[in-house]
């Protein structure tokens, strides 16, 4: 089953050169062991731009769809047998970026 593991924070900037280091570990170590899919980084809140083409004219405005202190800033998707394997994982990533992490499985 494929998971979701999306990296919250409430800390303005980019990841340190630590964190980016055990992130590449990591990584690494998903990829070596057959979970890895894909994974991302994403732009903060402001570089956000959002889309509503529900009515009859499609509006566009600049930021997040919601304010809030924290945010998602990147994310991993794994291929993991199990929800107790992907929230093995999420911790391990975790700690590798010393972030918060959000688990979902894809429907």
């Amino acid at each position: 089953m494929q998971y979701m593991v999306s990296v919250i924070t409430d800390k303005p900037g980019l990841a340190t050169e630590q964190e980016d280091a055990a992130i590449d570990v990591f990584n690494d170590r998903l990829k070596a062991e057959g979970y890895w899919v894909f994974a991302g980084g994403l732009g903060g809140p402001d570089t956000a731009t959002v889309i509503d083409s529900r009515g009859a004219e499609t509006l566009v405005t600049d930021g997040p769809f919601l304010e809030s202190k924290e945010y998602l800033i990147g994310f991993w998707i794994i291929e993991a047998p199990d929800l107790d394997v992907a929230l093995a994982l999420a911790a391990e990533g975790s700690k590798a970026c010393n972030r918060k992490i959000e688990v979902r499985p894809f429907l």
